[in-house]
């Protein structure tokens, strides 16, 4: 079957590669915590570029946040039950165990990080690559760089995650303080320990965006504990480029470099 199709009771939606190399990826869209669907270009555009070049997508439609509703872990034990779906079904898949991948945009990059935390402090298997694009690993991020805040400056509808708006969208997640927050829900505050033991990771970040402080901070942890991680900066871009596949050619750039990083995964 080539065709998208919904699997675990419609907690996932597969997308088969058409000429698989093995390849697999858990992939989560952003939103905040509390936007987005399966149908949103982060989602099913990427899903379907990625499949056409090889690799079989496993996209996951976790719970949504809410005011009073699916607080954190419920979107992180969703991205956890759709790793253990994807593994104990990546031979009817045609994807390799030790192929799988796991990440997201944003948000998504977040349940990505954080779900390959907890998978590394229960002892299971990790993820053979996490690809995290323009994630939010921090609540408490970095202050730009001056060529960052620079471009910002120069684009002022870019300059959409101020500290407190950042902190806030963490408080919505976990139902309070980010104070003392589980690192699996920040996983910037995740210790030398664990971060010794993070898969090799490939970061896609957007250019002109605050969010990319706490990418470039995570980034820069793993290799002080002796990780193998690959950030790109996509030039000329915003904050969700991927959700605007028509918007210059960032965002196609970025899912071939993606692609082409999955695409190792198969190369002894």
């Amino acid at each position: 079957m080539t065709a998208p199709y919904m699997a675990a009771g419609g907690l996932l939606r597969v997308y088969p590669a058409t000429d698989p190399t093995g390849a697999g990826l858990v992939w989560a869209h952003g939103g905040a915590f509390v936007h987005g669907s399966l149908d949103m270009n982060e989602s099913d555009w990427v899903a379907l570029e990625l499949a056409v070049r090889g690799t079989t997508v496993v996209s996951v439609d976790y719970r949504l946040t809410t005011e009073t509703e699916n607080r954190y872990p419920a979107a992180s034990d969703d991205m956890l039950a759709a790793w253990g779906w994807t593994r104990a079904h990546a031979g009817d898949l045609g994807i390799l165990p030790e192929l799988t991948a796991i990440g997201g945009t944003s948000a998504g990059g977040n349940l990505a990080a954080g779900a390959t935390l907890r998978l590394i402090e229960s002892g299971s298997a990790a993820p053979a690559l996490a690809v995290l694009a323009y994630p939010t690993l921090l609540a408490e991020q970095p202050e730009p760089s001056p060529e960052l805040r620079a471009k910002l400056d120069a684009d002022p509808a870019a300059d959409r995650f101020q500290p407190d708006r950042v902190r806030s969208m963490y408080e919505v997640y976990l139902g309070g303080s980010v104070v003392d927050a589980p690192v699996a829900a920040v996983p910037g505050l995740a210790g030398d320990e664990l971060l010794a033991q993070f898969p090799p990771t490939f970061m896609v970040n957007s250019d002109a965006d605050q969010l990319r402080t706490s990418g470039e901070a995570f980034a820069e942890r793993l290799r002080a504990a002796g990780r193998e991680v690959n950030v790109v900066t996509e030039p000329g871009t915003t904050h969700g480029h991927l959700n605007r596949p028509d918007e210059g050619p960032g965002p196609r750039a970025s899912i071939e470099r993606i692609a082409a990083r999955l695409r190792d995964l198969s190369i002894p």
